[in-house]
């Protein structure tokens, strides 16, 4: 491919050795060092551009893609070797550059001595595959952090948090001209029609604003010192939850669990089992908690995955460990239809090994129940799935070590406490797909571990929802549409009382269909019966209530409509919309309700985020709306939310997890400061991402929040890969935003709070006791003529800088001359 005209047969011709003999095969080899990469060169880069410079053949270097291409024409460029970039093979072979950077699908490099050109490929450079495919992999994990902090579902009107101004309205993105070329600004609208223009390269002092409805958001005036005092206050606050939660800490640490043993060997034998491929969020979880068990300290881990998204796996593996140790499994689920689903799972994935399953439901009869509750207490069980019969008195587990609770958000403080109780040192698992905010603000907190899996498994697609009044035109629309595809649909009526005359209506409406019933207030037996007719296609329509909330897994069920949808949660809506979506068919959820007129400000906005949130994955996104909407509550005392709502519950995170990091290093949190210095980089020159480039300004929001919060040059390196590869080569002022917060980055480890760089001189301004060492400082003033103090904080370098490349350029030195190779940008 990469040489069109070459013949692909013996290979005399262009000195391949396609069909060489050994001898001629083993002599192609000997020629490869020219080229060649050493693997166990500390510096690579360094190693190829030496190797470069005294390689005889003209060599092209290979990326894999275009963004790999802009990283690596850095790296070279950082070591003093800029390789211009070639758009194919043709153009380097018809050039006359000795060396060349283009994009291919290579794995291994090679050499044309006949023409005297050479390949190497990036695999070579970095030592293969294996790191390569481990980074990916890495970058494709969920980060939990940037969900909470992403501004990519901000609209017009919400509100948001400046670090430094307090709370303030969302009045979009608006590009203006200071001087120094266009540049995008949000546009925050604060109490008393004050404006507020953040620059996009600042966007790290924004963040959303969660922990009370919206329209509550307490708008705070600017330079009345307002948001100063309640920032306070929240980081007195912070500090004193700060202290309770290391208290917390510690007794926890105190407490000894079980340390579980694992045979690696057995336990990927028991992961065969699983007929789908990990994603890479689920891997990440299993991993976690596998981990969470072998420490020897008591589990308590929370994993918030969306409906069909495999947390059952997490717990299968998860359950798998403790029955290998020795050790019972407590599974309890808030339905019987969802205990006997995991009950049939769990036989399916237990089956070839001697391990004990029972069921407690009230799907078992009184003989077989007590017969399960004796082999439990006499430790003859391994395994027992139930329901809130789980909570008896009468069960005594011998040897409990693992209890998992599915879809925790369905049960009581009382009864998580109880089942806890069953034994101090218990390890306990926790499953949901849209936590409640008390259960997420505690997770978020750091009080408990949490694990998200927002990776959708292969061929997944979203579910499309509609909010629609409710007529018998839209319901008979929904379900014939499903029922010509040959598929099946729910109708959830959730009144028991008017259950029979809901079902006359819509055999009437819908004489196509075959309707079957099903409601908690049926008998076990023929509860059973319907649930299993309808997974076997004896009916196309199942009228039912919230029964089916969870559990209820019917790949064929692909619609489903809800009556007065207005009157559900936001975690029910959630739940119940993913009972369909659960094959690679498209799914319909048809939310159904009064006129806009009739519905609650909170009905209404509950609608609204089920139907923004669609995509898939979003189950932990709803579960920060919930947060919003309701509020976070009490965390772990009822006078931290006036706080919390004051400040938003994201900066009152960030300020926890400070205090937190400051008493562990033993001293006091510096309330007057509460907050991280932030640095503020100004090039002079347009830094932003240009409409013409990225043109849909809520992606520009999204990517520019992100690059805001890159905490390091490679996850900045990745983002940059990521633009270029899907909008093209960077222009200018892409370039310069990017390069903006690699100084960011840099200047941040030194304590710097302002680089102000001009064509004429860079003035480098530092935080009040930086942590660095002022002799190094002094020394460094001393060793060059250009630079002066121009303040206490303050050091100005004369330097005279043409274009951006030379100032950035410049500005690395510095920071270099200030912190050493390790500062380097």
């Amino acid at each position: 491919a990469l040489a069109p005209g070459q013949p692909a047969g013996d290979g005399a011709a262009d000195g391949t050795p396609a069909a060489a003999p050994a001898r001629e095969r083993a002599a192609f080899a000997a020629r490869l060092p020219d080229v060649a990469i050493d693997r166990r060169a500390d510096n690579p880069v360094a190693r190829l551009a030496a190797q470069l410079e005294s390689a005889a053949l003209r060599t092209l270097v290979v990326a894999e893609s275009p963004g790999r291409r802009e990283t690596l024409a850095q790296l070279l460029a950082d070591n003093g070797l800029a390789l211009p970039q070639v758009d194919d093979w043709a153009a380097f072979a018809e050039g006359e550059a000795h060396s060349a950077l283009a994009v291919g699908p290579l794995h291994d490099g090679f050499t044309l001595p006949a023409p005297g050109l050479a390949v190497v490929t990036e695999a070579e450079l970095f030592v293969g595959t294996v790191r390569r495919t481990r980074r990916g992999l890495r970058e494709s994990q969920t980060d939990v952090d940037s969900i909470i902090r992403d501004l990519s579902e901000l609209k017009v009107g919400d509100p948001v948090v400046h670090a430094q101004h307090g709370i303030g309205r969302y009045e979009g993105l608006v590009t203006m001209d200071l001087g120094d070329g266009p540049t995008e600004f949000l546009h925050l609208g604060y109490a008393g029609d004050a404006k507020l223009y953040v620059p996009v390269s600042q966007l790290h002092v924004i963040g959303r604003y969660s922990g009370a409805s919206p329209d509550d958001a307490p708008l705070h005036q600017l330079g009345s010192g307002q948001w100063e005092k309640a920032r306070a206050r929240a980081a007195r606050r912070a500090r004193d939850a700060a202290a309770e939660l290391l208290n917390l800490y510690a007794r926890r640490a105190a407490r000894t669990g079980h340390a579980f043993g694992f045979a690696a060997h057995d336990y990927e034998a028991f992961a065969d089992g699983f007929p789908f491929e990990e994603t890479p969020d689920q891997l990440a979880a299993i991993h976690a908690v596998i981990q969470d068990m072998v420490a020897g300290k008591p589990m308590d881990r929370l994993v918030c995955g969306d409906v069909g998204f495999g947390k059952t796996e997490v717990a299968l593996r998860a359950a798998w460990v403790a029955v290998a140790d020795g050790r019972q499994v407590a599974l309890l689920a808030p339905t019987t239809l969802l205990a006997e689903q995991h009950f049939q799972t769990f036989c399916d994935r237990f089956a070839e090994l001697p391990v004990k399953l029972v069921e407690l439901s009230r799907f078992r009869s009184a003989k077989e129940t007590r017969q399960a509750v004796a082999d439990i207490n006499a430790g003859r069980v391994d395994i027992v799935i139930g329901t809130h019969k789980l909570l008896s008195s009468e069960l005594a587990f011998p040897r409990l070590g693992l209890v998992i609770v599915d879809e925790e958000h369905r049960f009581g403080v009382r009864q998580k406490e109880a089942l806890k109780a069953l034994r101090a040192e218990v390890d306990v698992l926790t499953l949901t797909a849209t936590p409640i905010p008390r259960t997420l603000a505690m997770s978020l907190e750091g009080i408990r571990d949490f694990s998200v899996i927002a990776t959708a498994p292969q061929r997944r697609l979203a579910i499309k929802t509609f909010v629609r009044r409710e007529s018998d035109g839209t319901i008979r629309e929904a379900l014939l549409r499903e029922l010509k595809r040959g598929g099946q649909a729910y109708f959830l009526h959730n009144e028991v009382e008017t259950i029979e005359n809901r079902r006359a209506r819509l055999a009437e409406l819908v004489p196509e269909a075959r309707i079957a019933i099903a409601h908690g207030q049926m008998p076990e037996r023929e509860l059973e019966r319907v649930m299993r007719d309808f997974h076997q296609q004896r009916f196309n329509v199942l009228l039912c209530t919230t029964i089916i909330e969870t559990g209820i897994d019917v790949p064929a069920a692909n619609t489903i409509v809800i009556h007065r949808a207005d009157r559900f949660g936001l975690a029910q809506l959630h739940q119940l919309r993913g009972r369909v979506g659960r094959s690679h068919h498209q799914a319909y959820a048809y939310l159904l309700g009064p006129d806009d007129s009739a519905l609650t400000r909170d009905a209404t906005k509950r609608l609204d985020a089920i139907q923004a949130m669609e995509e898939l994955g979003s189950g932990f996104y709803l579960a920060m709306h919930d947060l919003e909407i309701r509020g976070a509550g009490e965390v772990l005392g009822e006078s931290q939310s006036g706080d919390m709502q004051e400040v938003g519950f994201a900066l009152y995170t960030e300020m926890l997890d400070e205090a937190v990091r400051a008493l562990k290093s033993g001293r006091e949190p510096d309330l007057s400061a509460p907050l991280a210095a932030t640095t503020e980089i100004k090039l002079h020159v347009p830094a932003l991402l240009p409409a013409d480039y990225c043109p849909d300004v809520h992606e520009r929001l999204a990517l520019y929040k992100r690059m805001a919060h890159c905490a390091t040059r490679d996850t900045l390196d990745a983002l940059r890969e990521e633009l270029v590869d899907r909008f093209g080569k960077l222009p200018d002022p892409a370039r310069a935003l990017l390069d903006t917060h690699r100084l960011r980055i840099a200047s941040q480890r030194l304590g710097i709070a302002r680089i102000d760089a001009s064509g004429e001189a860079i003035v480098v301004q530092f935080v009040p006791n930086p942590p660095i060492d002022p002799a190094a400082i002094i020394r460094f003033v001393q060793s060059r003529r250009d630079v002066r103090l121009a303040g206490p904080d303050r050091l100005r370098f004369t330097l005279a800088t043409a274009d951006l490349a030379a100032r950035v350029q410049r500005i690395g030195e510095i920071l270099v001359g200030l912190g050493g190779k390790e500062a380097a940008p």
